[in-house]
């Protein structure tokens, strides 16, 4: 029987769809032009309302809306996945033949997908094959809002359709999962990239700051981030210290070296679970008004934080933040993870070097100091005398040294105060650490602070590199002020802190150390009389007032003062290569009657010149000097006046000529006793103008 001519042309209208429909393919890279197109074509030849590609996922074992193309709105969309055995999708991968729903109200199969279906009004559907000769993709879905929709024609025609659409998702699927692997590969060069610029600045730099500069810069170019910083925990101030800081586009809110509380931040919350975590705007508005005041004013509203993790615990956060929401993802932090654990390995390397540099610069301060206190003559060995005076000096000292307690000695200038110092420091329990000096009237005042308490780099003018104080020097060892009285007024606030909290900071720098030092500080200045005249802090005083002890000037000791000539006598004859075996007596006597205003000091200058003038096995002292005019009243002398050279030798020759008779050469001559030669002598006399008398 002919077929009829309305058959005819549907059949070849189908032909038509199928030819147009594997073109379509053919020019179409996107599925959902396609599906669209596609959508448009078939409502000549068959009826739908809705048009949809569901995928099957074979190791999930559950089916999923991947396409749909409609001309009516979505009133409600389907579940994002379906266990198969619950969609027509799965039994059509299962069978390979359509599933065919003629009245979805009375066809009760399918329960996970009939309220959706209802609820946009389709009232049949039928689901055919998406299948291709290497797998089974799932089902092609025509739905339409009329009852029985489909006759077995046309459910035949959509499997020709899905033969080809199922090409057409095959290559989109194909395309897809290549797309991603190369996004893949992207990401893990990027990462991989990021990875070795990070190390190579780990590498390259241990300054903390130029090191988060240069990972900033890598984080910036592979993010595209705002904002990035470094948090460490302080001790000192039990709260994380913003160390650095990379924000170009800041306001000035968030600023470096500020502190950052561990409760009520993001920093401190990941600091304190050792997590890493994102948080949104309004996350971390949550935390607290002072995170959202500083984040939210710097206009960040994405941040995430990553604990810097060590095997001594973390110690900070690594910090990032962008200005737009959701900028980082959760995939990212595995990443940032890894970037923090290159910073710690830099941190813990630069903090080992540091640590390394400073005690080296504290080994070389007190090498100096220790070289210097080898080269300190020997008189400061020992003290020398027998008086009563001097003893109950050394009984005090020998009270207050195992104290650790502050001590203040007074004495006039040359008296030894500074020996006193040492000794009580050599008879405490810091013996064996440093004993540090320092002469606060030698330093100008600008100056002195920095001798005292050190410097950072670039503190100030000249500053090129870092210094370590004397108080850092003095570190469980002894530290001596001599002349504390000379210290400015502005400078003994913070002596008088380090003596109560024994805690300071360096020029230039927020960082306070603390120091173990005991203070030993010498004076001849009447600190009381200073204080009542306001040129000395009295809250200082009173610290340093602890133990006073007075040292006697040497008219007050003049027993001692033989002792003391026989002493220096053989130091700097010892010294000098001579051999002086005897003082006369009328110098002893006239030393020891001298006032010495000078003190100590003065009487060591003094033999000091008699053993360069002295060139025989007798000490010749010019006691000329000490019989100036204009001695002070109570036998106190003034200065001293200028001997020179040649007055000397004329004095030590009329000496030894007198000693002698007159007589110049044989063994009890002038020339014998000077130890020179009898021409010699005869020369030299000549050239002073002295003659000799004949002896009787």
């Amino acid at each position: 029987m002919p077929t009829s001519a309305p058959t005819q042309d549907l059949t070849r209208a189908r032909y038509e769809i199928l030819l147009e429909t594997t073109e379509s393919i053919a020019s179409h890279r996107q599925l959902s032009t396609l599906l669209d197109e596609l959508s448009r074509s078939l409502k000549r030849v068959v009826p739908f309302d809705f048009l949809a590609v569901i995928l099957h996922d074979r190791d999930r074992r559950t089916v999923r809306l991947h396409l749909l193309a409609t001309e009516h709105p979505v009133r409600e969309s389907p579940q994002t996945e379906i266990p198969e055995d619950e969609s027509p999708t799965g039994q059509v991968v299962e069978t390979q033949q359509p599933v065919y729903v003629a009245d979805l109200e009375t066809d009760e199969r399918f329960p996970a997908i009939r309220g959706v279906l209802a609820a946009n009004g389709v009232q049949s559907f039928c689901s055919v094959p998406l299948t291709t000769a290497q797998r089974r993709l799932g089902s092609l879905n025509f739905g339409s809002l009329n009852k029985e929709a489909y006759c077995p024609a046309e459910i035949d025609f959509m499997g020709q359709i899905a033969k080809q659409v199922a090409v057409a998702v095959d290559n989109a699927l194909t395309h897809e999962a290549a797309r991603r692997y190369e996004e893949q590969l992207a990401r893990e060069r990027d990462r991989l990239k990021l990875l070795l610029e990070v190390n190579n600045a780990v590498v390259a730099h241990l300054d903390t700051k130029e090191l988060f500069q240069a990972i900033a810069a890598s984080l910036r170019t592979a993010f595209g981030m705002e904002y990035a910083s470094l948090c460490l925990y302080d001790e000192e101030a039990k709260s994380l210290r913003l160390q650095a800081l990379d924000f170009p586009t800041g306001q000035g809110l968030i600023k470096e070296m500020a502190l950052v509380p561990v409760e009520g931040s993001p920093s401190g919350l990941v600091y304190t679970s050792g997590e890493a975590r994102i948080f949104s705007a309004e996350e971390f508005a949550a935390l607290s008004p002072l995170a959202a005041r500083y984040l939210l004013g710097e206009g960040l509203r994405c941040f995430v934080g990553v604990p810097l993790a060590s095997h001594h615990g973390v110690l900070g956060t690594m910090n990032l933040g962008a200005a737009r929401d959701n900028f980082f993802r959760p995939d990212d932090l595995p990443l940032l993870a890894q970037v923090a654990g290159q910073i710690v390995i830099a941190l813990e390397n630069a903090l080992a070097y540091r640590r390394i540099e400073e005690l080296n610069t504290r080994l070389n301060e007190e090498k100096v100091y220790l070289e210097d206190e080898i080269r300190t003559e020997s008189r400061f060995e020992e003290i020398i005398g027998q008086s009563r005076a001097l003893k109950a000096i050394l009984k005090e000292i020998e009270t207050v040294a195992p104290t650790d307690s502050t001590v203040l000695i007074y004495g006039e200038t040359g008296t030894g105060k500074e020996l006193m110092a040492r000794a009580i420091h050599d008879l405490s329990q810091r013996r064996t650490a440093t004993f540090v000096k320092l002469n606060c009237a030698a330093i100008p005042t600008g100056l002195l602070e920095s001798e005292m308490f050190g410097h950072e780099k670039g503190a100030f003018t000249g500053a090129i590199a870092q210094r370590i104080g004397r108080f850092e020097l003095a570190h469980r060892g002894t530290i001596f002020l001599d002349e504390v009285g000379e210290i400015p007024l502005e400078l003994q606030t913070k002596l008088l802190r380090v003596l109560q909290e024994r805690e300071f900071e360096r020029l230039g720098s927020s960082r306070t150390i603390r120091t173990d030092a005991r203070l030993v500080a010498a004076t001849n200045r009447d600190l009381d009389q200073m204080v009542e005249q306001r040129q000395f802090r009295a809250d200082l005083y009173y610290r340093l007032h602890v133990f006073p002890i007075t040292v006697p000037p040497l008219r007050e000791r003049a027993e001692d003062i033989p002792l003391l000539v026989r002493y220096f006598t053989q130091q700097f004859a010892r010294r000098m290569g001579k051999t002086i075996t005897g003082i006369p007596t009328d110098a002893m006597e006239a030393l020891v009657r001298y006032p010495w205003p000078g003190n100590i000091r003065e009487l060591q200058n003094f033999i000091e010149r008699a053993v360069i003038v002295s060139a025989g096995h007798t000490l010749q002292a010019p006691v000329r000097e000490l019989k100036r005019p204009g001695q002070a009243a109570g036998g106190r002398a003034g200065a001293a006046s200028v001997v020179t050279l040649e007055d000397a030798e004329r004095d030590a020759i009329l000496r030894a000529l007198s000693e002698s008779g007159g007589r110049v050469g044989g063994e009890q001559g002038a020339a014998a006793r000077l130890g020179m030669k009898r021409t010699t002598l005869q020369a030299k006399m000549r050239k002073l103008g002295i003659e000799a008398k004949k002896a009787t």
